[in-house]
């Protein structure tokens, strides 16, 4: 998932948050069941879920360019670190 495309299943995750509780709220407030008013809230939520959690390919149109990778060098220079200078004119006596 890209970053226009993390934008895009933000806003569609918080709208359907906002439509679902606004439809919730007069629904329940209209039957005067608060129970129903969060199962329609569980049900904005679970419907929002299913379309921005997996990566759709709507959500995949603009991929990052990564940089080209380092080759691998070969060598003992990797391996082992350098002694200092200083490090090996203490060693002798």
């Amino acid at each position: 998932m890209d970053y226009k495309g993390q934008k895009l299943a933000e806003q569609i995750f918080q709208g359907i948050i906002l439509v679902s509780a606004v439809i919730g709220f007069i629904y329940g407030l209209f039957i005067q069941q608060f129970g129903w008013t969060v199962y329609i809230m569980l049900a904005g939520f679970s419907v929002s879920c299913l379309l921005t959690l997996p990566p759709w390919p709507m959500y995949r149109k603009n991929p990052l360019s990564w940089q080209p990778a380092v080759p691998e060098t070969s060598g003992e220079n990797r391996d082992k670190p350098q002694e200092n200078q200083s490090q090996k004119k203490k060693k002798h006596k």
